[in-house]
């Protein structure tokens, strides 16, 4: 039964919005009449479906949040294990639905499930807002009969992945700040304050020192050239963007990423921590793990890492133990390795994998941690010490003055 998004008025002149299912636009329409309601607007939502049954892309913004979606998600795994319907489950959150997008959303595909379709398929209808290893997992979930299980491990495995994200990001964000700041501070001082100063010299004939020299020709670039050079440095931002897109180039700048100093291990912990916790919720929800190595394998930033899960799995069909084929391979902690071994020994494979992404999870947590640790000092410093020359620059003139006219 098709969605249908209306906008109504009631017996008191007051403006409703909405969602319902009808048989038509017709059909709607009378549905709310017999409300009491005098329809202004009734459009199909499962209409907007591209020819290959995919939903159209809307406006700047109109996707599902990942914090939308772990509330979506756990909150339908809760409704299930309650023993509520699909349908009827899908009746609540589009009742407590705030965000009209997320409104439309739910109502499709609550139209495609009361219309008979597996709730996978409905899902695939929309692949921006849910991804492959989502959909594969809800596939999962109802060919084993347990997808509110499958929805709960599903919640657990976004809530723990946004709470990473947040931290990584929290963690970058002061140094992030200090940078602009320091830039802003920096580009004040060279295009303002320096020439207002030292122009005051220029009637005395002085020669002036030559740090104060230096600083006068950085003031005249940055006030000539700025604009150029940000704008060269934008376009070569843009420009390597499109280099990267060659994918023999992408491949060698990934593989230098995971050696690079400092960096290097905070990438390799990023995308082991990535694999190991999508290939627990994977293989933990009965998906093959053929199948789940290739879901983990798209979850990867690296692509160097993806080739070397590519490598793995070829082995892994091949008959060779997934423990055996990633110890072949490079980067991938030996920690790693060893849990799956036992994991495969002891026949509890998700739960030792589980293990290790939690293990991965809090050492790049560290890692995080040290690099903005490291980063915000030297920033400080790298400020402190620019401002210094600056000012430096304009007090050495001010000093030989005082001491010529001593």
């Amino acid at each position: 039964m098709p969605a249908f998004r209306y906008e109504a008025v009631d017996a008191g002149g007051a403006t409703r919005k909405g969602v319902l299912n009808s048989d038509s636009a017709r059909s709607a329409r009378a549905e709310l009449r017999t409300l009491g309601l005098v329809p202004l607007k009734v459009d199909a939502i499962a209409a907007q479906l591209d020819a290959a049954g995919v939903a159209k892309r809307r406006g700047f913004g109109e996707r599902l949040s990942t914090t939308e979606l772990a509330l979506f998600t756990r909150q339908m795994a809760s409704l299930l294990e309650a023993g509520l319907p699909l349908e009827q489950a899908f009746t609540a959150l589009l009742e407590q639905a705030e965000r009209a997008y997320l409104r439309d959303l739910i109502a499709s595909i609550r139209a495609e499930v009361i219309g008979g379709a597996a709730l996978s398929d409905a899902l695939s209808r929309h692949p921006r807002d849910f991804a492959e290893i989502y959909r594969a997992l809800v596939a999962s979930g109802e060919q084993i009969g347990q997808l509110s299980r499958v929805l709960s491990r599903l919640a657990d495995y976004i809530e723990r992945r946004n709470a990473l994200v947040q931290k990584v990001r929290l963690a970058f964000t002061y140094p992030a700040i200090v940078t602009v700041v320091a830039f802003a501070i920096v580009i004040f001082l060279l295009t303002y304050v320096v020439p207002q100063i030292v122009s005051v010299f220029a009637n005395t004939k002085q020669k002036l020192p030559l740090l104060t020299v230096i600083m006068l020709a950085i003031s005249d670039f940055v006030r000539n050239y700025g604009i150029v050079v940000a704008i060269a440095l934008i376009g070569a931002w843009f420009a390597w963007r499109r280099a990267l897109e060659n994918p023999s180039l992408k491949r060698r700048w990934h593989t230098w990423l995971l050696t690079a100093p400092l960096y290097g291990k905070f990438e390799r912990s990023l995308n082991t921590a990535r694999f190991a916790s999508t290939l627990a919720i994977t293989t933990g929800s009965g998906v093959p793990i053929l199948r789940a190595l290739e879901t983990s394998r798209d979850t990867l930033s690296n692509v160097a890492m993806r080739e070397l899960v590519e490598e793995a799995s070829d082995a892994v069909r091949e008959g060779v133990s997934l423990a055996r084929s990633l110890s072949a391979q490079r980067h991938f902690p030996p920690m790693l390795v060893h849990m799956i071994r036992a994991g495969e020994i002891t026949g509890e494979l998700p739960a030792m994998l589980d293990r290790a992404a939690s293990a991965q999870e809090a050492d790049l947590e560290r890692r995080t941690l040290t690099i903005a640790g490291l980063l915000e000092p030297a920033l400080i410093l790298a400020m402190g010490v620019v401002v210094l020359l600056i000012v430096l620059a304009v007090l050495m003139p001010i000093i030989e003055i005082n001491q010529l006219v001593r």
